[in-house]
């Protein structure tokens, strides 16, 4: 009698590692499930028996956050995606966090992920996508390359949906900053009106304590600072950070703070896009490609030492 072992809801577990910096990326979806070093947490993780919580670690392509009631247009035809996100009645986080990514290059230190996105309902154009992930001693770099196999150009977006956590410190003790000029105003997480420059509470240019504060917003502007190549967004505790950087192309992030991220409770998710929710309806931040044509982005995280 053959026993059969149950497929694990995230598929099989992927690790690279180099010295004490270790990474966990699952099949199903291509997702982040931990990032360490030196033995210290910066990332949320979750068991490999459970679904990702709140999309955490998640890939989001060929868009990221939502579309408006899944519709869209293309080249003057309607679309209509599947609503993924059925209770509010819109699609969410594109087409592959519940695919098999299919293994490629490999090493000790890095492993990079195969999935295509089919033509399907509401998406009429096939892309070739893959996520390498790396780790070493400045930490993790993550490399998402998207390729039109189609005969047609096609406008997409692509995002990542880390819960960055600066080692053992609880999230209200930390101060988040984003490298961000401006905010989205939202209504059940769907634009409302324009970006507007950030004010107030959503100034975090300078660093704001988390504690109390709940947040699901978009934010925009994100660009390097003077003479640097990179956005960088962190979060500090009392005894260590963490770094969130990421390419230009990465011009949005959404921040978003659940209570209820199993075995942690309060968590903050910083989530790198390459534009805004319900993008495909407003053009914001899309990138388009030709049919043979090749995008490459990429983003990390890294520790860092808190005096």
């Amino acid at each position: 009698m053959v026993t059969r072992i149950p497929m694990a809801p995230t598929g099989e577990q992927f690790e690279v590692a180099s010295g004490d910096v270790r990474a966990v990326v699952t099949e199903v979806g291509a997702g982040l499930r931990s990032f360490e070093a030196g033995g210290r947490p910066y990332v949320e993780t979750f068991d490999e028996t459970v679904r990702p919580p709140r999309g955490s670690g998640t890939v989001l392509v060929p868009w990221p956050n939502r579309t408006a009631r899944g519709r869209w247009t293309w080249n003057g035809e309607p679309q209509q995606l599947t609503l993924s996100e059925p209770a509010a009645g819109n699609a969410i986080h594109g087409l592959l966090r519940h695919t098999l990514y299919r293994p490629g290059e490999r090493a000790a230190d890095a492993i990079t992920l195969h999935a295509v996105v089919a033509p399907q309902p509401g998406w009429p154009v096939p892309l070739d996508t893959s996520v390498r992930f790396a780790v070493g001693d400045t930490g993790l770099t993550v490399t998402h390359t998207v390729r039109n196999v189609g005969g047609e150009p096609v406008a997409f977006g692509i995002g990542a949906h880390p819960y960055l956590r600066a080692g053992g410190d609880a999230t209200d003790d930390c101060v988040l900053t984003l490298a961000a000029t401006s905010t989205l105003p939202l209504d059940g997480g769907l634009p409302t009106g324009p970006a507007v420059p950030v004010d107030g509470d959503l100034d975090f240019r300078d660093g704001r304590p988390l504690g109390g504060r709940e947040l699901d917003h978009a934010f925009g502007g994100c660009v390097p600072a003077e003479g640097d190549t990179v956005v960088r967004h962190r979060l500090t505790g009392p005894t260590g950070g963490v770094e969130l950087w990421a390419d230009p192309d990465f011009g949005w992030v959404q921040v978003f703070t659940p209570d209820d991220h199993p075995g942690r409770g309060r968590a903050v998710a910083v989530e790198p896009m390459t534009c805004p929710p319900d993008a495909l309806n407003s053009g914001t931040g899309l990138l388009t490609i030709a049919p043979g044509e090749t995008w490459a982005g990429s983003w990390g995280i890294r520790p860092l030492q808190v005096s």
